[in-house]
């Protein structure tokens, strides 16, 4: 096998890297600089480029384009820092094998490699101009997922559904769709199917012609007509009366359709997006949704997570949302404190996204100072921050403040605990977590905070360790962590000996 490149600025991301390519029996090659690797292919050619995007001087996206230009067939996976739509999009539209985000997992970063130097990657399309809306972010592995998937959809014609909770932003996705796609300069045209009266529905979406019915009075444009060239958004298609989804299949098979009243087909060269918070295969059960119909919209289908699904992006969102409300207001951005953020992400904002944008707006707007604590945020939120009232004896404030935590859980503790046990002891120990908080804190200590983070990961590294008999990637997965996050924590904390 050829040589693998490496191109990061990063220099221990590079070591990381050299170790494991190294450790596979890998042949590689570090590069600090894309001009480097511009020069050093003018001689060879690597096996694989690995690829950051933000760097000095040219960026790897650039430098994306500059290969796809010149060496069509060499696979390059992009790794980026800043996990964002736009950047996936590019990456992928630009001709990227795939497309890593930060952190990632060694392991499946090596497999990808492997995967990559066997493939021959096709010519590229050229890559879109940026999104000009970023209200589509998110770091968990759903996201990256759905990033990665409008990156491939929207080159194509192919009619997707996007399914997911009212407030999760699907219309957000229909829109990056339309815009990374061949037709982003016609119009993108919306329309929530539940939020207009049945008997206006039809007019809406195909138009009427004068005198159709009592107070037509001119000819109208209906939706299909507007979005004409572009994308026609339909958005809650589940609630679209019988009547209406046999027109729309209609549409669909023959791409024609009539004004209410009309005699003259009218052509229609629209690409459908529908959206929905429902259950179709369900409703198709019940008789209330055609499963012809669903099977037209259905082709691929783009899921969008609920927010209590990927608590790790709510810091992201909520600085989002904070910068662009202090945009609008024309005041400095406000600040959560760690124990503001804390609460946000044990409330399960059943509104989902669209919730946490209206409650960043309205303490944006209503918090007295820069910093937001818990008191600033609404009572809901708060009530869900709170820890539930002890079951058993818990150890006092005072004694709590100066004794650590356990070196290991008890074995009653060790299991995934369900029933009135498990909920008394996770009572107890949170209880006692917060008194120690709290007591050292009117002890005068500094950051208490940083001293029982540490103490409270190191319990759970050595009980989760204990219970996988010392295998580090069963301990990763019991602990919800990435194997290089639970190595890093074992020699940041001085456990290598110990396990």
């Amino acid at each position: 096998m050829n040589e693998i490149w490496i191109l990061d600025d990063d220099r221990s991301i590079r070591w990381v890297l050299e170790k494991a390519l190294t450790r596979e029996g890998l042949p590689w090659r570090s590069f600090e600089r894309a001009q480097a690797v511009r020069d050093a292919l003018a001689e060879a050619t690597p096996a694989v480029l690995l690829c950051d995007v933000r760097m000095p001087g040219e960026s790897g996206l650039e430098l994306l384009a500059a290969i796809k230009r010149e060496h069509p067939a060499l696979p390059v996976i992009v790794m980026t820092a800043f996990s964002d739509l736009g950047t996936a999009v590019q990456a992928l539209q630009g001709g990227a094998f795939e497309y890593v985000a930060k952190p990632f997992d060694i392991d499946e970063l090596l497999a990808l490699v492997r995967r990559a130097a066997q493939s021959v990657s096709a010519a590229a399309p050229t890559p879109n101009e940026p999104l000009s809306r970023r209200d589509l972010l998110g770091n968990a592995p759903a996201m990256q997922l759905l990033f990665r998937s409008i990156g491939r959809l929207a080159q194509t014609p192919v009619s997707v559904l996007i399914t997911g909770e009212t407030g999760t932003g699907k219309e957000l996705v229909a829109r990056a769709l339309h815009e990374h796609s061949p037709r982003h300069a016609q119009p993108f045209i919306a329309i929530n199917t539940a939020a207009i009266p049945k008997d206006l529905l039809e007019s809406e979406l195909f138009g009427h012609e004068r005198g159709a019915f009592t107070g037509a009075t001119t000819t109208r444009q209906g939706r299909f007509q507007q979005a004409e060239g572009g994308t026609l958004f339909l958005d809650e298609i589940g609630d679209m009366p019988p009547d209406l989804q046999v027109r729309l299949l209609r549409v669909l098979q023959d791409g024609e359709y009539f004004r209410v009243g009309g005699q003259t087909p009218l052509r229609a060269n629209v690409r459908i997006i529908a959206a929905t918070h429902q259950n179709l295969a369900e409703r198709v059960r019940a008789g209330l949704f055609r499963e012809d119909l669903l099977h037209r919209l259905d082709v691929v289908r783009l899921h969008l997570p609920p927010l209590r699904e990927r608590r790790e992006d709510i810091a992201l969102l909520a600085a989002h949302f904070l910068a662009r409300s202090a945009r609008l207001l024309g005041s400095e951005p406000k600040e959560l404190t760690p124990a503001a953020l804390a609460a946000l992400r044990a409330f399960d904002f059943p509104g989902n996204v669209r919730q946490l944008e209206n409650l960043c707006h309205g303490i944006s707007v209503m918090a007295p100072d820069r910093r937001i604590d818990v008191g600033d945020l609404p009572p809901e939120v708060r009530a869900a921050a709170r820890p539930a009232p002890p079951t058993a004896p818990v150890a006092t404030a005072a004694t709590a403040a100066s004794a650590p935590l356990p070196a290991a859980l008890p074995a009653a503790h060790r299991g995934i605990g369900h029933g009135p046990a498990a909920d008394t002891a996770g009572a107890a120990w949170t209880r006692t977590l917060i008194d120690a908080f709290d007591a050292a804190m009117r002890n005068g200590e500094s950051a208490p905070g940083a001293r029982l983070t540490r103490e409270f990961e190191i319990a759970l590294i050595r009980t989760a360790l204990a219970h996988t008999r010392g295998r580090r990637i069963e301990a990763s997965h019991w602990l919800g962590w990435g194997r290089n996050t639970l190595t890093r924590k074992i020699h940041e904390y001085g456990l290598d000996d110990e396990v």
